[in-house]
């Protein structure tokens, strides 16, 4: 029966292996290079490597192949597993020659699903190393417009566990899938949008809410001042809420808001908060006048002084591991459960 799954499934197994083989070559050759220069150039890495050409691109391709390796399994790997048998009439010929249901269902789902799950937590692993150095210098305070630090959204789902959940997910969900619809193609389509949907979805509506985050109130300065949101006409704004940084490098902040000294979530402020800006308004002759020092410093003492604060909520750098491990565990128990109603759907439901 192993040998039987593995000639079924060896060509869509040799081309992901494939792929993902020879991007580790990739990453374990120049991998050692890459943490040499982060070892040499120090505070200067990140700059470095804007003169760099082929690890940045290795950068954005280990992120993409993170981020599409799910999808693909799910789709390719989980979703014809078994529509392809129930859509052929293939299955009634196992299920004739002394193989349970349960036997068949298990041999099937335990080779290719412990072998996506392998291969997607051998790539995350090169990533992450790869990576690594890049990560530790955003961390250490090293701008980038290219790089984010590894709590973003975007980098987060390309690192560590996570992927590999995902792969678990992806494939369990496309066998359900496959068994429920028994049409192949429609199992791969449904599967396939499913998993993405779930890529996106997850930061902002699951992952915030799988740890406590850092939630206190700061005051807004003009060295903690990011942003200004404002609206109405260039010659008379209004200013609606300010962007503050929180104190924590490489923190991954949730959320920002202005708040009177009752709490209350401001939709609007005050005129005179425009002179917190570095620039106020054009004249009516179109000019700009620079807002003074002074001005700036009485602004944000005024700020103080009538209570308005900056409600802020953030997951710090160093709860990536506890974050990496709950998600992980989250989407882990879904493909539990997702295996588990394979098997029942397949015991009573199917002939």
């Amino acid at each position: 029966m192993i040998w039987l799954t593995w000639r079924q499934f060896r060509v869509q197994f040799l081309v992901i292996a494939g792929v993902v083989l020879a991007a580790g070559i990739f990453f374990a050759a120049t991998g050692p290079g890459l943490l040499d220069d982060y070892r040499r150039l120090t505070d200067g890495f990140i700059k470095n490597l804007a003169f760099e050409r082929l690890d940045p691109l290795l950068y954005r391709v280990g992120q993409v192949m993170l981020y599409a390796i799910p999808s693909v399994i799910g789709a390719f790997w989980g979703a014809p597993l078994i529509a392809r048998e129930l859509e052929a009439g293939t299955h009634r010929l196992a299920w004739s020659q002394s193989i349970s249901r349960f036997r068949w269902l298990a041999t099937k789902v335990g080779v290719t699903g412990l072998t996506a799950v392998g291969i997607t937590g051998l790539l995350s692993f090169a990533v992450t190393w790869w990576s690594d150095p890049i990560d530790d210098a955003l961390q250490a305070g090293q701008d980038s417009n290219t790089y984010l630090p590894r709590m973003f959204p975007p980098t987060f789902s390309a690192r560590g566990l996570v992927p590999v959940g995902y792969a678990a997910f992806a494939f369990a969900l496309g066998v359900a899938v496959g068994l429920v619809v028994r049409r192949t193609l429609v199992a791969l389509a449904i599967t396939l949008a499913a998993v993405i949907l779930i890529q996106i979805v997850t930061p902002t509506f699951i992952r915030p809410h799988l740890l406590a985050p850092t939630d206190k109130y700061v005051a807004a300065t003009a060295d903690s001042m990011r942003g200004f949101q404002l609206s109405g006409p260039d010659t008379a704004p209004q200013v609606k809420s300010f962007e503050v940084s929180v104190d924590s490098i490489g923190a991954w902040k949730l959320y920002d808001k202005t708040v009177d000294k009752s709490g209350t979530v401001q939709n609007s402020l005050p005129d005179w908060t425009i002179k917190c800006a570095p620039m106020a308004p054009p004249n009516p002759a179109g000019a700009e006048k620079p807002t003074s020092r002074a001005d700036m410093t009485a602004c944000y003492q005024r700020l103080a002084d009538e209570g308005y604060r900056q409600h802020v909520k953030y997951f710090t750098a160093d709860t990536f591991w506890a974050l990496q491990w709950r998600e992980f565990g989250l989407f882990f128990v879904l493909a539990l459960l997702l295996t588990g109603f394979s098997f029942w759907r397949i015991r009573r439901d199917l002939s």
